[in-house]
């Protein structure tokens, strides 16, 4: 018995070697460009391929959604992945694998941005690709795009500062609200507004303006949270973001003007993928900037001990606003991008559910780690939709999920966890062997 599972472990030890010594020589820009192919071979040969494998068409989200309802399918869609996405990454990535490391080498003597450009436009164009087959992935896509930004965002006040806020939706909804009034009021002839006040085909070139105008709106509330809260120490954020989350939802459902609780509709199609994928981008950078910032280790400090962060001559209230309306903004860029993406919100959009769902990503993933943030939101925003055939039982499944990775990591999948996108561009070499 003792020699069974000595040579069991012995054979998984073998597995692991063999593994990372497949994976690690490959550089970051060869895994993108064997996804990159992969995106091709699919868009090309996806009909033909689900056609031979006895699938009725290519599968939406991996597969999930059909063989949720035709367990049937699952040895047609496994032989899908496998043929569709594994093997075309593997080939081209190990294939190209020494042209990818001169690649990087020589990418990594120039510019960060040269080389940051460079993965992002091999990364946005196999999304773009893999978002066409179907309107249905490209919904999906840009909705994990601003639930990415959502969970950094409140990231930066819940894990890095150590607050509690529940106010996100609230900041959301002000984004959402002021970016799809600018709009329409400015480029769209809606009944709710009367005639567009200036030439439509100004409108996606205002539309960062109106993002940013949305942003702007959600800091100023955090600010009205910010000045009676941070005065205190203990739950009081908690308390008094809860209670702003309820006041905007109620002002809102009670303005006429921008539709009461009936909504608004009829939004500019602005929410382009590229719109959203840079913006995303964007967010992602300056959050990452911002954390390692000087600012970002007084966040570490105040968080730690606020007390201990006073005598070092950190201004913990200062320190504590300024982080809230940063956060606060970027849930406002987040709301107006999703306003134009779904093209119609109303205040049932930003209650209790969706706080409760930001809150799932962010503890799933992990806190203090723009890594885990990004994680946790792709991870529970694909695991919503691939489980919606289950209905009901969807909501039984990801709580028990994220009960059971509450027990086994309490800070999450990965916290505590800088991101380095430098590193994570350069060249892979192969160990020596011993």
């Amino acid at each position: 018995m003792a020699s069974q599972n000595y040579s069991s472990q012995q054979s998984k030890k073998g597995f692991k070697i063999w593994f990372i010594g497949f994976v690690t020589p490959v550089p970051l820009i060869g895994w993108l460009l064997g996804i990159l192919g992969a995106a091709l071979v699919e868009y090309f040969l996806g009909d033909l391929i689900s056609y031979y494998l006895g699938l009725p068409k290519i599968p939406v989200l991996f597969g999930f959604l059909s063989i949720l309802k035709k367990p049937q399918l699952i040895p047609g869609t496994i032989g899908y992945l496998i043929l569709v996405y594994g093997l075309p990454v593997l080939i081209i990535a190990k294939s190209l694998q020494k042209p990818a490391n001169s690649l990087a080498s020589f990418l990594d003597r120039r510019r960060i941005t040269l080389a940051a450009l460079v993965h992002l436009g091999l990364f946005y164009g196999a999304l773009h690709l893999w978002a066409d087959i179907s309107d249905y992935r490209l919904l999906i896509l840009k909705l994990t795009m601003i639930a990415i930004m959502l969970t950094l965002s409140i990231n930066v006040i819940n894990g890095y500062m150590g607050e509690f806020s529940c106010s996100h939706p609230g900041f959301m909804a002000l984004g959402a609200y002021t970016a799809s009034t600018i709009t329409l009021l400015l480029f769209a002839n809606d009944k709710q507004f009367g005639d567009a006040l200036l030439p439509a085909y100004l409108g996606p070139y205002f539309f960062p303006l109106a993002l940013i105008a949305g942003g702007i709106a959600a800091a100023l509330g955090a600010l009205v949270i910010a000045i009676p809260s941070f005065r205190t120490r203990g739950d009081y954020l908690a308390i008094i973001s809860l209670a702003f989350l309820f006041i905007v939802k109620s002002v809102i459902e009670n303005l006429e003007f921008i539709g009461g609780p009936r909504g608004m509709s009829s939004q500019p199609h602005y929410s382009t993928l590229p719109m959203v994928f840079t913006v995303m981008v964007l967010c992602i950078w300056i959050i990452n900037n911002f954390v390692r910032s000087t600012m970002g280790k007084a966040l570490n400090a105040v968080r730690d001990n606020e007390l201990a962060a006073e005598a070092m001559t950190v201004n913990t209230r200062k320190t504590k606003i300024i982080t809230f309306m940063f956060g606060a903004f970027w849930a406002g860029v987040a709301g107006g991008l999703f306003a134009h993406v779904l093209r119609y919100v109303n205040p049932g959009s930003f209650g209790i559910q969706r706080l409760a769902e930001i809150l799932a990503m962010v503890y799933f993933g992990g806190l203090n780690s723009v890594t885990g943030s990004i994680v946790g939101a792709v991870s529970i925003n694909i695991l919503s939709e691939a489980l919606r055939p289950l209905e009901i039982y969807k909501w039984i499944i990801i709580p028990l999920l994220l009960i059971f990775v509450m027990l086994v990591r309490p800070t999450g999948l990965i916290a505590f966890t800088e991101f380095r996108p430098k590193e994570l561009m350069r060249p892979k070499q192969p160990k020596a062997k011993e």
